[in-house]
């Protein structure tokens, strides 16, 4: 070592050369990043292809086969980065879980919902929008069925990259619509069963925020309003987990066990009614514990509603991708089983590679995309903490479980968002009438202009107006393009011939 590289100025020099390219390394980091998940979704893509290739087998559909399996990935993955958001949005925005815990759980969750429990709504969503009888071909069908899924996946690409949470769910049965619609006129559409759904989609908002507010009214009156709030808590958040709990088992009695042992609707109630009391019992010590030495306040709270959050996160997660994969495999279950039959008269099977596809792309779609809608519902729409955000998380877990168990494709986009808003705006109205109140008692109080109400609202209605809008868009968009996929499809594929 030469005697000046020790000299205070040489060091000085290195120094300086040392942070650029610490810096540089950082920079290229950075903007490696969505590089990286788009290489690696890439090559999910093209495993997807490669295992339908391998397990559907050489037949002159095999093509086919493989085209859809890379369009379903492709869709799976755009479901774990728009629509899982809305899951474990509430959950972070309330500093319940970091994001990598989040992404974690939903992961496994939706993986487990996905294999466990999606059968019947795919079903409904491969047979039940289109009449197949309609079509002239099994082609033709299989054609519509490419064209509603490469539809719907661009359309949540696209909102994805716009920050928008729209619904998965409109875009893929406004895919399979269009494309039903462009093969063999509206004749196509079985209307009846649209026309359930679509009343489903108004209807579950609506439910998902009225039980998020009735559950929140709930927790407020018997905890958070109570002079001794850490006994009031003592008493009802173990009341409170028994609930999810008892919700949960019902779930997983109706859906997940039916493969292994027929189990009725009375049945089933009376496991989730045993498991839920269990539950409640087995909390009562947890929550005493974790409330010894906590302050009489309402932050003091935050930490026993800790776990009743993560767990009803989890519950949403297993409930969505039990609901959500047949946004991603249901068309591509219908064009295997087209494929392989020739025709598409009999009930759809889903093979197990199919089901996996929609719950890897999921899990994966999460962990490369999803952050950025996360931090959007999960405090850009209102601000939560722990036990607005349970409430928001149970209220959905609720609607979304009682929704899969009718079959239907319901949104979870509009039951979580309807969820927040249903909190927040009940955050409003208990303001407005505490104030009201007070206003009452000390009559002097002086009145806040117009003005500085509207500024204090405690929803965005920025956020509720461009919701809707992309709610009412996503419908229409996703049809219009996928009657243009078909058209090109079946002119190229007519022109092959």
């Amino acid at each position: 070592m030469a005697q000046n590289d020790l000299d205070q100025r040489h060091l000085e020099t290195l120094d300086r050369d040392l942070n650029r390219f610490s810096a540089l390394e950082q920079a290229t980091a950075y903007a490696s990043r969505p590089m990286m998940g788009l290489g690696v979704s890439l090559v999910f893509i093209l495993l997807a292809g490669l295992v339908a290739f391998y397990l559907f087998g050489q037949t002159g559909n095999t093509l086919v086969v493989v085209i859809a399996a890379g369009f379903g990935a492709y869709m799976a993955l755009n479901i774990g980065a728009n629509d899982v958001a809305n899951n474990m949005g509430p959950a972070v925005g309330a500093n319940a879980l970091t994001m990598g815990g989040a992404i974690a759980i939903a992961a496994v969750f939706e993986s487990a919902g996905a294999m466990l429990a999606g059968g019947d709504v795919v079903s409904t969503i491969a047979k039940g929008i289109i009449a197949p009888q309609s079509m002239q071909t099994a082609s033709i069908f299989i054609w519509a069925m490419l064209a509603a899924l490469l539809s719907a996946a661009l359309w949540v690409n696209l909102a994805t990259w716009i920050g928008a949470p729209v619904s998965t769910t409109h875009s893929v049965v406004g895919g399979v619509m269009g494309a039903g619609i462009a093969a063999a006129g509206f004749a196509a559409v079985n209307w009846p069963t649209m026309h359930k759904i679509a009343a489903s989609w108004v209807i579950s908002p609506v439910l998902g925020g009225v039980i998020a507010a009735l559950f929140l009214w709930f927790i407020k009156n018997r905890i958070v309003y109570r002079d001794d709030k850490i006994s009031a808590a003592r008493v009802w958040v173990p009341v409170l987990v028994g609930i999810m709990g008892g919700a949960f088992s019902v779930y997983l009695a109706l859906k997940g066990l039916k493969k292994i042992m027929k189990i009725d609707f009375s049945s089933a109630l009376m496991i989730g009614l045993g498991l839920g009391v269990i539950i409640w019992l087995v909390m009562i010590p947890v929550v005493r514990k974790q409330a010894e030495g906590l302050e009489n306040r309402n932050k003091s709270l935050k930490k026993l509603f800790g776990i009743p959050l993560v767990v009803s996160a989890a519950l949403l997660s297993f409930a969505h991708g039990a609901n959500d994969v047949a946004n991603a495999v249901g068309p591509l279950a219908a064009i295997v089983q087209a494929s392989a039959s020739g025709g598409f008269a009999d009930a759809v099977s889903i093979p197990l590679w199919v089901m996996a596809i929609g719950a890897l792309g999921i899990s994966f779609g999460l962990f490369l995309f999803g952050p950025k809608l996360i931090r959007m519902v999960g405090g850009q729409i209102t601000k939560l903490n722990p036990m607005r955000a349970y409430c928001v998380a149970l209220s959905a877990a609720i609607t979304v479980i009682v929704a899969s168990w009718l079959g239907l494709p319901v949104s979870s986009t509009h039951i979580a968002v309807g969820g927040v808003f249903g909190v927040g705006f009940f955050r409003e109205w208990d303001s407005q009438r505490r104030m009201k109140r007070a206003r009452m008692t000390v009559p002097q109080t002086v009145e806040q202009p117009k003005e500085e109400r509207r500024r204090r609202k405690l929803v965005r209605r920025s956020h509720f107006l461009t919701i809707i809008a992309a709610w009412v868009i996503t419908v229409p968009a996703a049809a219009t393009i996928s009657m243009l996929i078909f058209w090109i499809i079946s002119s190229y594929m007519g022109g092959a011939s």
